[in-house]
């Protein structure tokens, strides 16, 4: 049976997508059923940045599953002093059955990781996509609300690479509808928009992005935000927090967009308080911030158990 990778959203397919969701649904619920499904299996951490819950995640969810982990910081491997991308995961594959990575980077090293049949990548964060965390909000929607039809969400702030695999996400997931509000020449990489666009189409969904904050959405389902510095990067425009003040999620925005008894809010975190969203929001009874924290568990085990079914 070949290798399976979570790379990218749009590699996965409406149907395993779907499965994922649902099975970090089930183990949410306690449902531990083949609870070592890892027994005897090696998962690598290797992250080159920083991280509080996507690498606790897979780690303990792989414990958690029966797996060993072994974590490889930045300059851990020998790829920093110039072995190939080719080599080192020849090398790996021959010790670990899963190899979870954050990067900066393109997510193209990734595939040349992948390239080998025997371990499974899966991507915890690349430059553009990240993939793990659209299950995650995935699954808390679905919790949520019961079901994702007609789910309606607006994403505000940065497109970043949050942003990028949610748009993909709702893209797969028939009759869900995605409002991408960023600041001018602050959206998505045009080519990921027009793939995400044509995905969404191809499933009966709807991914749309606009710039003004004074035409948002009204009765959306959630509200997302994220840090407007990813993985704490500085932009090069100097007056770039003015440019992203409007687009902060405040209690008026919430009320202007909300429709009646339903609406949550929701932030991939870290947030910084009072600069993407005020405490009151994040705090207050519509957030379920700290919950979809939770499922980023809940996807990684659903995640790590699709990786190694029948391997």
């Amino acid at each position: 049976m070949a290798v399976k990778h979570v790379l990218s959203i749009s590699d996965l397919g409406s149907e395993t997508l779907s499965q994922l969701v649902d099975r970090a649904l089930e183990i949410a619920a306690g449902d531990m059923n083949g609870r070592h499904s890892l027994n005897g299996r090696m998962v690598g951490i290797y992250f080159r940045g920083t991280s509080t819950r996507t690498r606790t995640a897979f780690t303990v969810g792989a414990m958690k599953l029966g797996a060993a982990t072994i974590a490889y910081g930045p300059n851990d491997l020998q790829l920093v002093t110039g072995e190939t991308v080719q080599d080192t995961a020849r090398v790996l594959s021959g010790f670990l059955d899963v190899l979870v990575i954050r990067t900066n980077q393109s997510i193209e090293e990734m595939r040349a990781l992948a390239a080998q049949n025997r371990m499974s990548i899966v991507n915890a964060m690349s430059e553009n996509e990240h993939p793990t965390q659209a299950i995650a909000d995935l699954t808390t929607l679905k919790e949520e609300f019961g079901h994702l039809d007609g789910i309606h969400v607006m994403y505000i702030g940065e497109g970043n690479n949050t942003a990028a695999a949610l748009a993909l996400a709702t893209a797969l997931t028939p009759s869900m509808r995605l409002t991408l509000v960023t600041p001018e020449n602050y959206g998505l990489p045009k080519a990921l928009l027009t793939n995400a666009r044509e995905l969404a189409r191809q499933n009966g969904a709807h991914v749309e992005e606009q710039h003004s904050v004074a035409e948002l959405p009204r009765g959306v389902d959630a509200v997302y935000a994220t840090r407007w510095q990813t993985m704490g990067v500085t932009k090069s425009d100097p007056n770039w927090l003015e440019i992203f003040a409007p687009y902060k999620v405040t209690r008026e925005m919430m009320e202007k967009v909300s429709k009646p008894g339903g609406t949550i809010f929701m932030h991939d975190l870290p947030a910084v308080r009072g600069g993407d969203v005020t405490n009151e929001v994040l705090d207050g009874p519509q957030s379920r911030a700290f919950r979809q924290a939770f499922h980023k568990l809940t996807s990684a085990m659903s995640v790590l158990e699709w990786c190694r079914a029948g391997n």
